[in-house]
């Protein structure tokens, strides 16, 4: 799904996404509240969304979309790259992001990494956003929600930012066995990208700083 304000960004995505043979654009969203009335009706596997939209701006169209639809990964497209205001997008539940100049078959390839279980952000990124995990209040979870050993050994090296190649490598594992293990690991977390699998873990207190190569400061 594509939401953006303006039509003539949202025709050139169009075009741009439909001319990849794998992907499909399933709808488009002019605002912030039809975009959360479509993603809960539709239910897309990534939505790419602007920031800056009438009615309901990305920041809560993501949040109130991963309510309803914690399924979606959501990819904001945005000329905005200030750290602080990327963060509050990651916050609210937004698996990545990619500026408006990236070309388009940039924004394809996030797509696709993005549905694969891959990391669409940059390192500095998602150190801060480990470090704000860190003082968030802690979640209250269910001992059945934990993940297995081996759940637990792939969550620690997505938090270091390894890809899924080197994750089966160093685990002697297929490709497809890491990407099983992701899938499992995002449905008993409840989330639908690395990057919110890492801060609720976090949270939960399965992984720290250290399994991240983050060392605390001060």
């Amino acid at each position: 799904m594509i939401a953006d304000d303006h039509p003539l960004v949202r025709e050139a995505l169009h075009q741009a996404l439909e001319a990849e043979e794998d992907l499909e654009v399933v709808a488009e969203a002019c605002d912030g509240e039809e975009a959360v009335k479509l993603a809960s009706e539709l239910r897309p596997d990534v939505a790419v969304m602007d920031i800056v939209m009438p009615k309901l701006n990305g920041i809560e169209a993501t949040r109130k979309i991963k309510e309803v639809a914690p399924d979606i990964a959501i990819l904001i497209l945005t000329a905005y790259d200030d750290d602080e205001y990327v963060l509050g997008l990651l916050d609210a539940g937004a698996a990545g992001y990619l500026l408006k100049s990236a070309r388009g078959r940039d924004l394809a390839g996030a797509i696709r990494a993005i549905k694969s279980g891959e990391s669409v952000l940059h390192p500095k990124i998602i150190a801060k956003l480990l470090k704000r995990a860190m003082v968030a209040p802690a979640q209250e979870h269910r001992a059945s929600d934990l993940l297995s050993d081996r759940e637990m050994e792939v969550l620690r090296l997505v938090a270091l930012g390894i890809g899924n190649r080197e994750i089966a490598a160093k685990l002697f594992l297929s490709q497809r066995t890491v990407k099983a293990h992701l899938t499992n690991i995002f449905n008993k977390l409840n989330v639908a990208s690395r990057s919110e699998a890492i801060v609720k873990g976090l949270q939960w207190g399965l992984i720290t700083l250290e399994d991240s190569g983050e060392r605390p400061r001060g």
